[in-house]
């Protein structure tokens, strides 16, 4: 090395290592002294530029450091020597390297091959970059030349600049002349008429006007030229053609790609296909690929188009090949809809051994470039959305002038409708897969569940009590019953139907015999069980948990199930979205029936007659998905029409609901919920729109009759008063009633006529008649004849109804539809139709509910006022609304007072309505009770605060003397408890990644701190032992601890210790892992591959899909969607619409978050663990670990 030169020795040692282990050229060479001219051989390296050499290839200092930039290398001939050592010299061979830096020696080398010289020589000529130089010179010299040139120019410029500046003065000096000459030739024109001969001086003067006038005009088109390169329009010019550019190179890559997927995949599998021993099956080969081939060969066909116009640029049109294009994208669509499909198929075919490894071998081949066929598989799935997004940018840099822009505009519109139809239909299969998968878990299989209308709601265990005589259910403890094995059930509910399946050991499930599958129209709930006065207990035996359904088919006997749900949230949830889907139900048969007799509408035409139900407007926008109410789902909204639709007396989606539940805090606030369901409620007719009623009154106005009905109703307004006292008559002990959702009901005009009910016993029996007699009326049914409500012609034992004890029937699931049918005293039914209107149809279906019988309108005007029918149907979509948030969305009111005393009001204003229903004030004291239990509940529910408290205490136990199933168990316990506490509201917003994160999300942020606190803990306690076997012990009980939380379900546990046994700390320890065996390290890198990040957790999301609960996942795998979906889309669009789309995302994922924070675990909560768990005085920070982890087993020296 050079004196002169400061360098930095730490560095040059590194340098020196990584030349020695990844240099250009490694090997021994002979080196020829300065001092003594003597040969010494050494190890050279060469690293880049940088020439070291060694004493030895184990030295670890270099001997020597040459800098080869600029440098010269050649090989010279063997130098002359005397006879005796000629032998020996003419077996090495020689080189030179001359530096050219002045004063260095050149440096003199030898070896004994001729390939290795030649090689030595090669290398340091490259790396003293003389080619680089030699270029960097050339480049000089041509720069050198060029601003000679500039230099010449800027000469040749200013010399033209002076001579026409020298042109404009003889110009004008001309221009005189010729002025004066004009003026002569005028006076002097009548004597040279004719003379013919022009003058000479005449002639030179317009040459030279014709010259400067040719030079101006081209000087003048030289500045319009350079004006226009420097112009906006020319600059956009060039990013229009850079994007076509960019667009033909990315059409060369995706056609390159399609042929691989088609060359290397798909031609060779139906080649595989055709063979003796086929690995796949034609089928199957059609099921990965689709119509991938016919996609190949449209978009070579657009590529060639695409390449034949960059023929003639600068002239690009391209809006006539999206033209040609656009109608033939369609076969995306199904491309798309079947892709999830096809990578099922391809996951399916994988289990074939023969197959996977002819596959590997495909994907082997060097044009994949180490891509899997699942990624070829996926290409297509974003090209519709290039293409949209390069029209995009296409049209930004192109003028509203050009001609193309129309064409341009109308091929993005219809790439946009394209892709929105693509991504509703893939939403529409995600229900189909779901309900596909549930199927495909049935050992004996399920037909509805193909019913593509089949919506799935929700899951869960729930147990089933033993079919016992009325009035011994009660006597059944729940200790007597084997719960898990005899009494479990794994239920699913649909908008149709109720499952209930019992799970084998194999985890298969199985459909009950009897019950197993339930129709929902033919059921009615009860939430709250009846009890007798000897029974009087049975409430507390299962804690008010059990409810039941009582199931009346067709071809059968009717028969009850009853089912116990773990906690009160539970049951509150599942009777919520039971009694939801059955409503939903019965309202769809009644409408049904209603305008299939009446107006000859069916329903679906019916809701699309109004067309702000499914047509875009200024302030909403539908997508092509249709939700559990079979009307679009809405895409975009305003605030005001999500109100609206919330209210909308209609209908009422249960996903819908959910959503708008979920996520409403994003657009609006509970106090405008809560003042649009108050306004529902106390001013109908002034805040429903009159879309929405028009529903109730739709009739035919051609069938008028000469009923005398008051179209005006005295009471616009709601009048309160203390509760209505409701007597009714005593009637037999059972009595029979139905309900039918299709019974004939002829057509009237205006409100309710009921004007014959008054007249007729409100109960009665074949058995036991009445003794009251009913007033005359004008149009009294026939003598003897009863009015019975009619239901599925099923017969439904009901308990009696004492008129002075006020007893009410047990709550029912409200609006259930019923019609009321005339019946002779024989028993014949009568021929003649009942006159009631669609809006009669509405009243008797939302009064009658959950009554034992019909209620006794004891004023005409009010049975004749379409005002009591709307005010009856706007209460009972209050009182729906109110009862859902209540019950599934409890967090709201408890972390809300002000909410939760404006419910409490509203509801307190609802009970104090003169005209409120038996069933309307059961339900509103149902919700009321509702919010004081769920207040007791969370008092009474374990916190991670009450244990904390009890750490205080002086800890007594140690991890040697805690089983690895009591550390299981507790760990579980603990991060249930913590899962549980966050309330929804923080998923909203990614409160979570702000500065203020600790006071947005608290919750979360607990949760991570857990987190780390626990792996911190299982880090620790392995790193506390001295010993090897101690700490091989130690990580072979924390395994099996993972192992167990596995077994729970509590898949954050094991993340936790498996994270812990990851860590630089403990997985550095060699020799402690060698100690552990082998079946521990397989069962950990089991349990690593279950919560596996890779995929964006694609194993752990498998796992969760197919396990019930209780449960605890991964939060962080949520907050990385949540994360995904913000970062994504924005919440509103550029017209300040919500988007819905968005929230509908949001709340999926908070759903199922949810369904694992309300099921508890059973687990006995034991201080003496969660002690030494919580014990934060065990716990060492990553830099104490990691050099505790280097006393134990020191770095090896290098």
């Amino acid at each position: 090395m050079q004196k002169s030169v400061r360098f930095n020795e730490g560095h040059a040692l590194f340098l020196s290592v990584v030349a020695r282990k990844e240099g250009t050229k490694r090997g021994y060479l002979s080196k020829k002294t300065t001092e003594n001219s003597r040969w010494h051989e050494k190890f050279f390296a060469l690293y880049q530029n940088v020439f070291f050499y060694f004493e030895n290839e184990q030295s670890v200092r270099p001997a020597g450091i040459y800098l080869l930039e600029g440098c010269t290398c050649e090989s010279v001939p063997v130098p002359k020597v005397s006879t005796a050592g000629k032998e020996t010299l003419d077996k090495q061979h020689y080189f030179l390297i001359v530096f050219g830096h002045d004063g260095q020696k050149p440096l003199e080398l030898r070896t004994e091959e001729e390939n290795e010289c030649d090689e030595w020589v090669e290398a340091i000529q490259q790396a003293s970059y003389s080619d680089i130089i030699i270029e960097r010179e050339v480049l000089m010299q041509k720069y050198i030349h060029l601003v000679q040139i500039v230099e010449t120019e800027k000469v040749a410029a200013n010399q033209l600049r002076t001579q026409l500046e020298d042109q404009d003065t003889e110009i004008e000096r001309l221009k005189g002349e010729i002025v004066a000459l004009n003026k002569t030739n005028e006076r002097m024109w009548p004597y040279h008429v004719n003379q013919e001969d022009e003058d000479p001086d005449i002639k030179k003067i317009k040459k030279v006007q014709s010259f400067m006038r040719g030079w101006l005009c081209r000087r003048k088109w030289k500045l319009i030229v350079q004006d226009y390169i420097c112009s906006p329009h020319a600059e956009s010019m060039r990013k229009r053609n850079q994007i076509v550019f960019n667009m033909v190179e990315a059409e060369t890559e995706y056609v390159h790609q399609l042929s691989i997927l088609v060359n290397c995949f798909l031609r060779p599998l139906r080649m595989a296909a055709s063979s003796k021993k086929p690995p796949i099956s034609h089928d199957d080969v059609s099921s990965v690929f689709l119509n991938s081939e016919t996609i190949m060969f449209l978009h070579e066909i657009f590529h060639q188009g695409l390449k034949a116009r960059i023929a003639n640029w600068p002239t690009l049109v391209l809006a006539d090949l999206f033209d040609i294009l656009l109608p033939m994208l369609n076969i995306y669509q199904e491309f798309v809809r079947n892709h999830q499909y096809s990578l099922q198929v391809l996951a399916n075919c994988k289990q074939n051994r023969d197959f996977d490894k002819l596959l590997k071998q495909y994907e082997a081949n060097a044009a994949c470039e180490g891509r899997m066929l699942e990624t070829f598989l996926t290409y297509p799935m974003f090209q519709i959305p290039r293409y949209i997004i390069t029209l995009h940018e296409l049209l930004a840099h192109t003028p509203h002038e050009h001609v193309e822009r129309k064409s341009l505009e109308f091929a993005k519109s219809k790439l946009e409708e394209l892709s929105r139809v693509m991504h509703d239909e893939v939403s529409d299969t995600e229900n189909i897969r779901k309900n596909l998968a549930i199927e495909r878990m049935i050992v004996e299989g399920c037909d509805i569940l193909l019913d593509t209308s089949q919506t799935f709601v929700r899951q869960g265990s729930l147990i089933q009590l033993p079919s016992v005589e009325r009035g011994k259910l009660s006597k059944v403890r729940l200790g007597s019953l084997s719960l898990k094995k005899e009494g479990e059930r794994q239920c699913f509910l649909f908008t149709k139907h109720f499952l209930i399946c019992t799970r084998s050991s194999g985890g298969k499930l199985h459909l009950l015999k009897q019950g197993g599958v339930l129709s929902l129209i033919e059921c009615t709930l009860i939430e709250e069980t009846e009890t007798s006065d000897d029974d009087c207990d049975g409430g507390q035996v299962f804690g008010q948990l059990d409810f039941k359904l009582i199931i009346e088919p067709s071809d059968s006997p009717s028969f009850t199930v009853v089912l116990l749900a773990p906690s009160r949230q539970e049951k509150a949830a599942w009777t919520s979205d039971i009694s939801q889907c059955i409503d939903n139900i019965r309202c769809n048969g009644l409408m049904t029936s209603v305008f299939e007799e009446n107006s000859k509408v069916t329903v679906p035409h019916m809701i699309k007659s109004d067309m702000r139900l499914h047509k875009d407007d200024v302030d909403i926008c539908f997508s092509k998905t249709l939700n559990s109410c079979k009307v679009p789902q809405i895409r975009y909204a305003s605030v005001e029409r999500l109100l609206e639709r919330l209210t909308d007396l209609r209908f009422l989606s249960i996903d819908f609901l959910n959503t708008f539940l979920h996520t409403y805090r994003i657009f609006t606030t509970a106090a405008v919920v809560m003042d649009k369901l108050a306004d529902i409620y106390k001013k109908p007719f002034t805040s429903i729109p009159v879309r929405s009623l028009e529903l109730f009154f739709a009739t035919n106005q051609n069938n008028r009759s000469g009923d005398h009905i008051n179209d005006k109703s005295p009471r616009l307004c709601r009048k309160f008063s203390g509760p209505l006292s409701i007597s009714s008559r005593t009637s037999s002990p059972v009595r029979t009633r139905k309900l039918s959702l299709h019974s004939p009901i002829s057509a009237r005009v205006g409100g309710l006529d009921l004007t014959n009910i008054n007249s007729i016993p409100s109960s009665f029996s074949q058995s036991t008649p009445t003794t009251t007699s009913p007033p005359p009326t004008s149009s009294s049914p026939p003598p003897g004849a009863v009015l019975e409500s009619v239901s599925m012609d099923k017969f439904i034992p009901e308990s009696p109804q004492n008129s002075e004890s006020g007893e009410v029937s047990p709550c029912r699931s409200p609006s259930t539809p019923r019609h009321f049918r005339y019946r002779q005293p024989g028993g014949k039914w009568e021929n003649s139709r009942c006159s009631v209107s669609p809006a009669s149809a509405f009243a008797i279906a939302t009064a009658a509910a959950g009554h034992g019988s019909p209620p006794v309108f004891n004023n005409s005007e009010r049975t004749c006022d379409k005002e009591f029918i709307i005010r009856r149907a706007a209460t009972n979509r209050v009182l729906n609304v109110l009862r859902h948030w209540v019950s599934k969305h409890s967090q709201d009111f408890e972390m809300n007072s002000e909410l939760k005393m404006g419910v409490i009001c509203l509801l307190e204003e609802i009970l104090r309505d003169p005209d409120l229903l038996p069933q309307e004030r059961k339900a509103t004291a149902n919700i009321l009770s509702t919010l004081s239990l769920d207040e007791q509940e969370a008092d009474a529910q374990l916190r991670i605060e009450d244990i904390l408290q009890m750490v205080e205490c002086p800890r007594s136990e140690c991890f040697e003397s805690l089983s690895a199933m009591e550390l299981a168990e507790q760990i579980t316990l603990l991060d249930h408890i913590v899962f549980r506490s966050i309330p929804y509201e923080e998923f909203l917003g990614q409160g979570w990644m702000k500065v203020d994160k600790s006071e947005r999300t608290p919750y979360i942020m607990k949760t991570s701190q857990h987190f780390n606190d626990m792996s911190n803990l299982v880090a620790s306690q392995i790193m506390t032992h001295t010993d090897v076997g101690s700490r091989a012990n130690s990580i072979e009980k924390w395994v099996a601890v993972a192992d167990i939380c596995r077994c729970l379900n509590n898949y954050n546990g094991v993340l936790e210790i498996t994270s812990a046994l990851n860590r630089s700390a403990i997985y550095r320890l060699k020799k402690t892992w060698a100690k552990v065996c082998k079946q521990t390290k397989a069962l950990m890198d089991k349990l690593q591959k279950t919560v596996s990040s890779e995929g964006r957790f694609k194993n752990l999301r498998e796992t969760l899909k197919n396990c019930n609960p209780p449960s605890v996942p991964y939060l962080g795998m949520y907050l990385t969607d949540l994360a995904f979906i913000e970062e994504g889309t924005p919440n509103f669009t550029e017209e300040g619409l919500v988007n819905f789309s968005k929230m509908r995302m949001i709340s999926h994922i908070i759903r199922e978050i949810r369904q694992f924070q309300q099921t508890p675990y059973r687990i006995e909560h034991q201080p003496k663990v969660t002690q030494y768990l919580l014990d934060k005085t065990l716990i060492m920070d990553e830099d104490t670990l990691y050099d505790l982890s280097l006393k134990i087993e020191p770095r090896l020296p290098a």
